[in-house]
């Protein structure tokens, strides 16, 4: 199975870039760090006292991705879709049985934190590099529309993923024997696809 990860700071174009990839190939699953946020109480708490909650490492469930990454990779296919609600702080999990998965495509701000605790395996790693104030404008109506929050909240909150993003990976490499491609908003993308898949 070839993985592929996609990561880059909010509003970068992780999602629209991983759905663009799946269209265009054969038997692809995208694994979303989105839906692996923890849920409860400690989870409703925290994200009120600790700025930038979302963006740091504690909020992400580390193991019920793990497990879903690993069953993935082990019996090449899928059995359930998780989606997170970001308003409740809770993981909705239905049924849906996707087979043959050939390509696994793992997107999202914890993406290549993960992908640096794979010893074993090799993948192709997307470092989507967009402009600071597209993403800001991108995320900001997206928190206003699904996750019900001010537009002064949306920038703000904003502004601190960013800071948060950069400083977390910063003077950290990555492994020699990994497919690293830089995707900006002039990348002649199809190329890429093609370098991935040759």
């Amino acid at each position: 199975m070839k993985l592929i990860f996609i990561s880059g700071p909010s509003g970068s174009g992780k999602t629209t870039l991983s759905k663009e990839i799946q269209v265009k190939i054969k038997n692809g699953l995208v694994l979303s760090t989105d839906n692996y946020y923890k849920t409860g109480l400690i989870s409703k708490l925290f994200s009120k006292l600790i700025k930038g909650y979302f963006d740091r490492s504690i909020s992400f469930d580390y193991e019920l991705f793990k497990k879903d990454f690993n069953y993935i990779i082990e019996n090449g296919n899928s059995l359930n879709e998780r989606s997170y609600n970001f308003q409740k702080k809770t993981i909705s999990n239905s049924l849906k049985e996707t087979n043959n998965i050939n390509f696994l495509i793992i997107e999202g701000i914890f993406a290549r934190e993960f992908s640096s605790t794979l010893s074993n395996q090799n993948y192709i790693f997307l470092e989507l590099n967009i402009n600071k104030n597209e993403c800001m404008k991108r995320v900001s109506q997206r928190d206003f529309e699904e996750r019900g929050k001010a537009k002064n909240q949306a920038k703000n909150d904003f502004l601190k993923s960013w800071d948060i993003y950069y400083k977390k990976f910063k003077n950290k490499s990555m492994k020699k024997n990994i497919k690293k491609f830089i995707i900006t908003k002039n990348t002649d993308f199809d190329n890429i696809l093609k370098k991935i898949f040759s």
